[in-house]
């Protein structure tokens, strides 16, 4: 028992030495990010090795510009559409989390049911899956700087921890910033500028509220799901939603971030 012992104190040791040092090397990362603009991204990077393996030249569109060069309407829409109480969350946003934790459970037990389980008195709801709703501009930006897009229990440990990071080394305005310059817009497009540009042929700073909402409505997987070419009346139908919300996006302001 007292080798068992000793293994699992080591064992203990070893794990609190490695996230130490990942959070280390995170926060010395993230702390760069208050004056200088990332080179790529995680997500960048993924989408450029997808490309060569199916034998093609990777392609990225991205110019970037400051915050106050994109427009009002744009950040309003994105914030209506992804993340509506971004400027007064920590990074997670607990009331969306509980949103979807109830929706993945009522899609749990329709599925469930469908599959014909007789007795709803003995029917126990499988463990939900949150398919959508409950990331926040933080957690998505921290996927898309560090991350890849697969789905574990490690890669969400290291999300989390990467949106406290950011949250206390940034301000909201500079998180916000670094996600419309990054996110990605279509095939090889990212950031706001470059889409401003294919789509409306024009800089982000003059898109138009409607425009801006159909850019916003693009943001959740612009290559299949809401790509406007595929899927034209799904991404109409989602501009139609964020359109009547922008109006009551809050947008970051200077006194609010960074903690530290």
């Amino acid at each position: 028992m007292r080798k068992i012992g000793r293994i699992l104190l080591w064992v203990a040791l070893a794990a609190i030495l490695w996230v130490a040092g990942e959070t280390a090397i995170y926060a010395y990362w993230i702390y760069q990010l208050r004056d200088h603009n990332p080179a790529t991204t995680a997500l960048i990077e993924q989408r450029a090795r997808e490309a060569r393996a199916r034998g093609e030249e990777p392609k990225r569109i991205q110019q970037w510009v400051p915050l106050g060069r994109i427009s009002v309407h744009l950040q309003r829409a994105v914030i209506a559409g992804e993340d509506h109480n971004f400027a007064t969350h920590n990074g997670f946003d607990y009331e969306a989390i509980r949103r979807a934790w109830e929706e993945a459970q009522r899609e749990a037990e329709r599925e469930a049911r469908a599959e014909g389980d007789a007795d709803p008195s003995d029917w126990i709801p499988p463990l939900p899956t949150f398919k959508r709703g409950a990331s926040t501009i933080t957690q998505q930006l921290a996927k898309n700087l560090f991350l890849s897009t697969e789905r574990s229990v490690l890669r969400k440990a290291r999300e989390a921890l990467i949106t406290i990071l950011l949250e206390r080394e940034l301000s909201k305005r500079r998180i916000l910033e670094l996600y419309l310059n990054v996110i990605e817009w279509g095939d090889g497009i990212y950031g706001a500028e470059a889409a401003a540009q294919f789509y409306f042929k024009k800089s982000a700073a003059e898109l138009t509220p409607r425009e801006a909402a159909f850019l916003a409505a693009i943001i959740p997987n612009p290559l299949t799901v809401f790509n406007p070419q595929k899927n034209p009346r799904r991404v109409a139908r989602r501009q139609r939603i964020i359109l009547r919300y922008m109006s009551q996006a809050r947008l970051p302001d200077d006194s609010a971030s960074p903690k530290g």
